[in-house]
């Protein structure tokens, strides 16, 4: 047997795959809990995962098990949605409409820029899209776009927007943990198998609900849960070991997806899409800044809410760091539809004007 051979691991059963990547999965997450990362259970399994799929692990996770997982974290942020966070919310709409159109905008400069720097037009446009990846990626591959290169700049900018996001966290040192303790008050307040069984019945009716929404396994859960958490009919219960299990199994289908194939094929422009994702989550923050200093609020939670990741990264981040939980998924479920809506158009507005760039040059 080759070295080359030795270290690919399709040649393991497939079962020792599983065993192997449970295992680092799990240890690199508590590994980061126990440093204080935010979202540590979320991004270790995810950096473990990705070092499995560039090495050419043949496993790869089920999509019910990647909306399991995302219905786990709707129903933990809709144990924040009360009352008085749905009012300040509604009051807040005119700042998170403002927000979305600059991040959409922002988004298509960078993919002009991609242009400009030798990735093809449609590619690029569909590749900075900003959140929704899976649904982004669909939608390209149905407008003829390369549909492996959107999806590697998706998930290069949410590998990007993670490590940034726990990065400024640190820098901000905001309180970090606050999944497992936010759990852990839940436990406690409803504690028992009923609690704990009528939760789990909620996020399987809300993921098979939303199923065929975009973003729909986190969002039907969060909205069934919520609405029924506020009526008084559900007492949300979700044990720590279940969140670990959530984050974990979001991250290891984030990262199984990047494979050695996938990064020889956009190797040479790869640098281009990493300062692209840079560019974009600068451009963001920088946004972000000056809407905390307009609106008096805390630059983290508008960072997060700004942030091009996805809606399931950012609201583990957030409820992680103690952010502003309606806040960042109000902003964030909206730029989905408006991504939804818009990408299309954008696409075609980034082709148009990369075709002329090139003709008058």
């Amino acid at each position: 047997m080759s070295s080359s051979a030795r270290f690919s691991l399709h040649i393991y059963p497939a079962p020792l795959q599983w065993l192997a990547l449970a295992l680092l999965a799990g240890a690199g997450g508590q590994l980061l809990r126990f440093l204080e990362v935010p979202a540590g259970q979320f991004l270790g399994p995810m950096l473990v995962a990705i070092m499995f799929g560039v090495c050419g692990a043949s496993i790869r996770l089920h999509r019910y098990a990647f909306k399991l997982g995302q219905g786990c974290i709707g129903i933990l942020v809709a144990h924040s949605m009360t009352l008085a966070v749905l009012v300040s919310i509604a009051q807040s709409w005119p700042m998170m409409l403002f927000a979305t159109v600059v991040t959409v905008s922002l988004s298509a400069l960078v993919g002009l820029a991609l242009v400009w720097m030798g990735i093809p037009a449609s590619t690029a446009a569909w590749g900075t899209s900003p959140g929704a990846a899976s649904a982004i990626v669909l939608m390209a591959d149905e407008y003829g776009a390369d549909s492996r290169v959107v999806a590697t700049m998706q998930y290069v900018r949410v590998v990007c927007v993670v490590m940034i996001g726990a990065l400024v966290s640190n820098l901000l040192e905001a309180p970090v943990g606050g999944s497992e303790v936010h759990a852990a008050d839940v436990a406690l307040q409803s504690f028992g198998l009923l609690h704990l069984g009528l939760t789990i019945v909620t996020l399987l009716i809300g993921v098979a609900l939303g199923n065929r929404l975009p973003a729909g396994a986190l969002l039907m859960p969060l909205m069934l849960g919520g609405a029924l958490q506020i009526s008084g009919l559900l007492h949300i219960t979700l044990p720590s070991w279940l969140l670990a299990i959530a984050y974990g199994t979001i991250g290891c289908y984030v990262g199984l997806r990047f494979d050695r194939m996938t990064v020889k094929y956009v190797w040479r422009r790869l640098p281009a899409m990493i300062l692209g994702a840079l560019l974009m989550i600068a451009l963001c923050a920088l946004s972000a800044w000056l809407l905390a200093a307009v609106l008096n609020k805390d630059f983290l939670s508008i960072y997060l809410a700004t942030s091009p990741g996805g809606l399931d990264t950012m609201a583990i981040i957030a409820v992680d760091t103690h952010s502003d939980v309606g806040l960042v998924l109000a902003m964030q479920t909206l730029r989905l539809f408006a991504v939804i809506l818009t990408g299309a158009f954008v696409a075609r507005l980034i082709i148009r004007l990369g075709s002329y760039r090139r003709i008058t040059l």
